[in-house]
C-alpha cells in the first residue's frame, strides 16, 4: 500500500491537526493520547477508514485471517454481578443457569475428534466451586483427547478469582495451568479500564490493574493473550483512548498480545438495557481508530457473532484483518444479549465466501497466526473435510 493513496487526505480541506495525524500514519510515527481523542471527536468515517486500511494493507495486503475453533462454556453461574452482562446468573438464580459436568465438557471435545479444528476457547461464569485445580485437571484431559489442539482459556477475571481462592500468586496459578496444557489467554474481562466507569458497571470483579498484571504475568511465562475493549455504553471517547493507551504501554513492555478485539455493548436482557446501542458507523469508526492507535498490535479482530456478518464484512475496509472463526454455534455470551447473529456458526466454506465477497484474501490461521491454509484459490469441491 503506497503512501500516495493517502494524498487525497493531505490535499483535502480537513483541519491541520487531522492532516498531521495522516502524515504520522504515513511516516509510521505514534499518535498521542490527545490525537486519539481528536480522531474520535473529529474523524469522519471515510478519513478514518482510509488511514486504517492503509495501515492494514501495508502489513498484510488484502489478507484476512480466521481460524477453525469451537467454544466450551462450562457454566454461566457467576459470583460477580456485572451490570452489562446478559449471560451470567448469580448462584441464587441457579434455575436460570447451567453447570456442565466434566463428562459433558469432555464429550463436547470428543465430538470434534477427527475434525480439523485447531483451537478450543474455554470461558464462562466465575463459579465458586470450579477452581484452578479443577480446571487444570480438565485441561489435561482435553489435551489427552486432542493433543494437537490449542487451549485458549479463562479471562483474567476468572483467573484472578481462581488464584485468589487457591491462595496462589498469578505466576504460580498460571504456571500450573500451563503445565497442564493451557496455551494462551483470551482477552475478555477488560471492559473499560477507567476506574470510575469500572466502579459503575462491574465494581465487584478484578480491577484494571489486576487485569493488566494477569496478562503481564502470562506473557512472562510465554503464554500469549488477546485484549478487548467493551465500548458503546457509559464510557467517553477519552475513556476509550485511555483504555487503548494502557494496552499499548503493556504491549511495548511484553509484546505478548496477539490481537485487539473491540466488543460492542449489547443492551438485551441486562441491567443497563436503558442505554441505547451505538450504530454501525460508530462500530466502524471504533475499529479504525483501534488500528491507528494500537500501532504495536499485529492484529485487529471483528468478532462476527456479535456484530453480524454484514458489519463484519464492512469492517474489513476499516483496518480489521481477522474475523475470528467458525465458532460452531457453541457460544451464548452475545446471543443472550441480543447480538445480530443468534445462531453463531459458519462453515469454513461460508467464512471463506464472506471474505471473498469483499475482494479479500482468506487465510486460515492457528491461534498465534501461523498460516494453516491459503484459501484464495481453494476448491472446496475437491475437499469435503474442509467444508466442516
Amino acid at each position: 500500500m503506497k503512501a500516495s493513496s493517502l494524498n487525497h487526505i493531505l490535499n483535502s480541506s480537513i483541519s491541520p491537526a487531522l492532516k498531521k495525524i495522516a502524515q504520522k500514519v504515513i511516516d509510521e510515527e505514534r499518535i498521542t493520547f490527545d490525537e486519539g481523542v481528536l480522531l474520535y471527536k473529529q474523524g469522519e468515517l471515510g478519513y478514518l477508514g482510509a488511514l486504517a486500511n492503509y495501515i492494514k494493507e501495508k502489513r498484510y495486503g488484502d489478507k484476512v485471517f480466521f481460524n477453525r475453533n469451537f467454544h466450551v462454556e462450562p457454566t454461566n453461574i457467576c459470583v460477580f454481578d456485572c451490570k452489562f452482562c446478559s449471560y451470567s446468573r448469580l448462584l441464587k438464580e441457579k434455575s436460570e443457569g447451567w453447570e456442565l459436568s466434566e463428562d459433558e465438557i469432555l464429550e463436547i471435545v470428543r465430538n470434534y475428534e477427527g475434525k480439523p479444528i485447531t483451537e478450543v476457547h474455554i470461558v464462562g461464569g466465575v463459579h465458586p466451586k470450579m477452581g484452578l485445580h479443577y480446571f487444570a485437571s480438565l485441561i489435561k484431559k482435553v489435551k489427552e483427547i486432542r493433543p494437537d489442539i490449542h487451549v485458549k482459556a479463562f479471562t483474567a477475571v476468572e483467573l484472578e478469582y481462581m488464584c485468589r481462592k487457591a491462595k496462589l500468586s498469578y505466576k504460580e496459578g498460571l504456571q500450573i495451568l500451563k503445565d497442564h496444557g493451557q496455551d494462551s489467554l483470551p482477552g475478555g474481562g477488560a471492559e473499560i479500564f477507567d476506574e470510575k466507569i469500572r466502579a459503575e458497571i462491574c465494581n465487584d470483579k478484578c480491577t484494571s490493574e489486576e487485569w493488566l498484571e494477569m496478562h503481564r504475568t502470562a506473557h512472562g511465562l510465554g503464554m500469549p493473550s488477546n485484549a478487548t475493549m467493551l465500548y458503546g455504553h457509559v464510557e467517553s471517547f477519552e475513556n476509550r483512548v485511555d483504555h487503548m493507551e494502557r494496552l499499548r504501554i503493556l504491549q511495548d513492555e511484553t509484546g505478548g498480545f496477539n490481537t485487539f478485539i473491540p466488543l460492542k455493548y449489547r443492551n438485551g436482557n441486562n441491567q443497563m438495557s436503558h442505554i441505547s446501542e451505538v450504530n454501525t458507523i460508530e462500530d466502524l469508526r471504533n475499529y479504525a481508530i483501534g488500528r491507528i492507535y494500537l500501532d504495536n498490535f499485529g492484529h485487529l479482530k471483528a468478532y462476527w457473532p456479535m456484530i453480524g456478518r454484514e458489519t463484519a464484512k464492512m469492517s474489513l475496509a476499516f483496518g480489521v484483518d481477522d474475523i475470528d472463526g467458525t465458532i460452531d454455534d457453541s457460544t451464548k455470551i452475545y446471543s443472550m444479549a441480543g447480538a445480530e447473529d443468534q445462531n453463531p456458526a459458519l462453515s469454513t466454506e461460508e467464512l471463506v465466501g464472506l471474505i471473498k465477497e469483499v475482494g479479500r484474501h482468506p487465510i486460515e490461521r492457528d491461534t498465534i497466526y501461523n498460516t494453516v491454509t491459503d484459501y484464495m484459490d481453494y476448491d472446496f469441491a475437491l475437499d469435503k473435510e474442509a467444508v466442516s
